[in-house]
């Protein structure tokens, strides 16, 4: 599938959604950290620096995609210190390293905790350029991710009480039949009940509301 990046938005097909793209840099490096920006605003994303990790922290969540462009040695909060805060915080932001020193004990740390990438200073335009892409391709798959998960669990409280007990005794495999004995009901209105759970669901079959349980979204 062939990606494009038009005006600090990625579109994957023509008539997709996109989402806007942004991309966030800490460093107290002031060189390193403008040469970035400027090449970056020049691929069309949208760009926000900081000096200071807690800076970053003070900044609402974006509601597309983004990345983050950490140094390691900052100032107060430490690079490591706010990957892992932002674990928690902001899964759906991958994090690439960008330090001036690269030893194996840090790297390993990084990459365990879940960095994307590792770019040691002075680095290639295009190997910075290739890994922000693939940071805010992961970061907009889970973003739409999230986005659907909220969705169906908004639409699983709309249920009634009912409704929930019905959809929970479909999801173990119970036949209509077998609901109205266990809720001491008609099958008939299992079926009343099943149908207002399959269109406040949204669900078109079985499999689809299958497939909404084993994501965790109800």
């Amino acid at each position: 599938m062939n990606t494009l990046y038009v005006d600090g938005r990625r579109a994957a097909l023509p008539g997709a959604s996109s989402l806007p793209m942004t991309v966030f840099i800490v460093d107290d490096d002031v060189s390193v950290r403008e040469a970035i920006e400027s090449l970056l605003q020049h691929e069309g994303y949208e760009v926000k620096s900081f000096v200071r990790a807690d800076a970053f922290l003070e900044q609402p969540e974006v509601t597309g995609a983004s990345c983050l462009l950490l140094d390691i040695g900052l100032p107060g909060l430490t690079g490591l210190e706010l990957q892992k805060t932002l674990s928690v915080e902001r899964p759906a932001m991958p994090i690439i390293f960008v330090t001036g020193r690269r030893d194996a004990p840090t790297v390993v740390r990084a990459m365990k905790a879940g960095a994307v990438e590792f770019l040691t200073k002075p680095f290639e335009d295009d190997a910075l350029l290739d890994a922000v892409r693939a940071a805010i391709e992961r970061s907009e798959g889970l973003v739409v991710r999230e986005r659907r998960k909220a969705a169906i669990k908004h639409k699983y409280r709309e249920l009634t009480p009912r409704e929930r007990e019905v959809l929970s005794l479909i999801l173990r495999g119970f036949l209509n039949r077998e609901i109205g004995d266990e809720l001491g009901i008609s099958e008939i209105t299992v079926k009343a009940h099943r149908g207002q759970v399959m269109r406040k669901m949204e669900a078109e079959s079985l499999a689809d509301l299958i497939h909404m349980a084993g994501d965790g979204e109800i």
